[in-house]
């Protein structure tokens, strides 16, 4: 228990050169007892802003997204976890929702241990509501005992036993890229790092894939699931998720051909 006789919760994030994000996403969580951000070498600042802004700094090297999320779990002073990256923030109905659970549930052994969050995407300029980004759920309150990072880089998510609890009120916002030359170069890392994992599990590459899987990427969000009720936002994002999907074939394809797994041209 904290002082105030209230059960305490500590803000874990991830980050590495986020100088112009890092202060509204601490600010947004000040509501919790502690404020953890690993640094996983910045050159921007971003250590510094998050000391000056009230947060815990770790700095360490990057072992990929599962693993430094599950070392601010482990580095956590406080069992209840509140976990988020540093483009997230806690809206203010999330932050009332959160504070109502801390100081009237989270002491009670007969509560859930792991709570989902509704995060609300951001993106050129409006807020996404279809295209299959919105309402996501993910599980981001939880009790460490009771549940761990798992997933498959860069993919990663919350592992726990049973259904968890969803906080129905409140938001996370998910401000996701600065400028579209950011998101491209998101969208390249990500998909490196997915492509090498699949290419670690033993998956392959076929030339119909590659053809079909970004185009049905493209038909699912934008049409089946409504993208294009969100104008040219959902668009540009349909369009780009499907080249994400692209490109992970296509790196699986290369590293392939890199081991000799796959000699075809």
């Amino acid at each position: 228990m904290s002082a105030a006789g209230r059960i305490p919760i500590s803000a874990c994030i991830i980050a590495k050169d986020e100088a112009d994000r890092i202060e509204a996403c601490i600010a947004s969580v000040a509501f919790c007892d502690e404020i953890l951000v690993l640094d996983s070498g910045s050159s921007d600042g971003t250590p510094d802003l998050a000391r000056a802004a009230g947060a815990r700094v770790i700095e360490t090297d990057w072992p990929g997204w599962v693993k430094q999320k599950n070392r601010a779990v482990e580095a956590a002073e406080n069992d209840w976890i509140l976990s988020l990256d540093a483009d997230e923030r806690v809206d203010a109905e999330l932050r009332t929702s959160i504070e109502r659970l801390r100081d009237e549930q989270l002491g009670d052994e007969s509560t859930p241990r792991v709570y989902e969050v509704n995060r609300k995407v951001f993106y050129l300029g409006r807020w996404i509501r279809h295209g299959g980004w919105y309402p996501e759920w993910r599980a981001r309150l939880f009790h460490r005992d009771h549940a761990r990072w798992g997933g498959v880089d860069p993919h990663d998510r919350i592992e726990c036993e049973g259904r968890p609890e969803r906080i129905r009120s409140g938001h996370l916002d998910h401000y996701t890229y600065r400028s579209m030359e950011d998101q491209l170069h998101q969208m390249a890392r990500f998909s490196k790092a997915k492509a090498a994992a699949m290419h670690a599990n033993g998956a392959r590459a076929s030339l119909l894939g590659m053809l079909l899987r970004p185009t049905w990427r493209f038909l699912h969000n934008y049409v089946l699931r409504l993208g294009f009720l969100d104008g040219r936002s959902g668009y540009v994002l349909a369009k780009i998720n499907a080249h994400y999907t692209f490109t992970k074939y296509a790196q699986l394809w290369e590293l392939a051909r890199e081991d000799g797994r796959d000699t075809r041209p």
